[in-house]
């Protein structure tokens, strides 16, 4: 690697374009940046010295470090792997950092055939919120062997306080799904309980704030609970429970993988299912408070209600 290796950064959504202009600032090198929408890149990157590309082949041309914020798997898999990809005109010797939540499957597959190219893989899914990743101050988890994971944990610290080596590739995502999943629980958890508690003549801030002093606090309660729950502050564009499904789906396959049988993500799963089709759809997850309180059906294993 260079001593200023030329970075590209393809996918400036609600987290990509606030990752990508913490590197455009604070990267000393070229940063080239790509994304299906251009004003995506004029709202996230104006002012830096970041480089609009048109396209992955000609961002693959030039870049000896792509970061991909993708969706999901399959994004991640046309983007390196499909026609005017990053397989077919990427260097030999470059490196790819997935920053998305993708199945563990899906990032061995895709760091195996990236391999056969000569273009080597890291999963690097991140977390905590989009006010994070503006200041720089995300949680990233890296599957990489440890020679790669030395040469892009520098660059990762552009956007992250804290980053874990979880192992090899694939490990990286075993752990963002791990986190995601407890935040998942906790928030049907918590929503449950604010309803419960409300009904029983506790206002919901008292509530909280009692919790809060307990061996029941937790991130879930301090930000989930008070910022979004309590004002029922359910935005767009946000992490909607459609995203929530996805990351679920991703858990379940992982468990069924690993020989458990996770009841209480499949529960989880029907919670958010019917927020998703009970007006959710497309707000910001912890929306799910409002199935609870209009006490809405939870389809069963088999999607009847129950």
């Amino acid at each position: 690697m260079s001593e200023h290796p030329t970075i590209g950064f393809i996918g400036l959504g609600v987290m990509g374009g606030p990752m990508c202009r913490n590197i455009a600032t604070k990267h000393p090198g070229r940063v080239l940046a790509s994304d299906i929408n251009r004003a995506s890149f004029d709202e996230a990157l104006a002012g830096t010295k970041a480089e609009w590309v048109g396209s992955t082949a000609a961002l693959a041309a030039e870049a000896d470090i792509v970061f991909l914020s993708l969706p999901g798997g399959k994004q991640v898999k046309q983007v390196c792997l499909g026609e005017g990809g990053i397989a077919a005109h990427a260097k030999r010797g470059a490196v790819v950092v997935d920053l998305s939540t993708t199945a563990v499957s899906e990032a061995r597959e895709i760091a195996e055939a990236l391999a056969g190219s000569g273009i080597a893989f890291a999963d690097a899914p991140v977390a905590r919120t989009r006010e994070a990743a503006r200041k720089g101050a995300l949680s990233v988890m890296v599957g990489a062997p440890q020679a790669l994971y030395e040469r892009v944990r520098p660059l990762i610290d552009y956007i992250a306080t804290d980053i874990t080596h979880g192992g090899e590739v694939g490990t990286g995502q075993v752990l963002k799904l791990v986190n995601n999943m407890l935040v998942f629980e906790h928030v049907v958890a918590l929503a449950e309980m604010l309803v419960v508690a409300e009904r029983a003549g506790v206002r919901p801030e008292v509530m909280l704030d009692a919790v809060s002093k307990g061996s029941g606090d937790s991130f879930v309660l301090r930000n989930h609970g008070r910022n979004a729950m309590l004002p029922r502050s359910f935005p767009d564009k946000a992490f909607p429970p459609e995203y929530v499904l996805k990351d679920i789906g991703y858990v379940l396959e992982l468990a069924r993988d690993s020989g458990v049988e996770a009841r209480l993500a499949e529960l989880t799963r029907r919670y958010y299912s019917a927020s998703a089709a009970g007006g959710g759809s497309g707000r910001y997850f912890p929306a799910v408070i409002e199935l609870i309180e209009a006490g809405g059906a939870v389809p069963d294993a088999g999607g009847s209600g129950s």
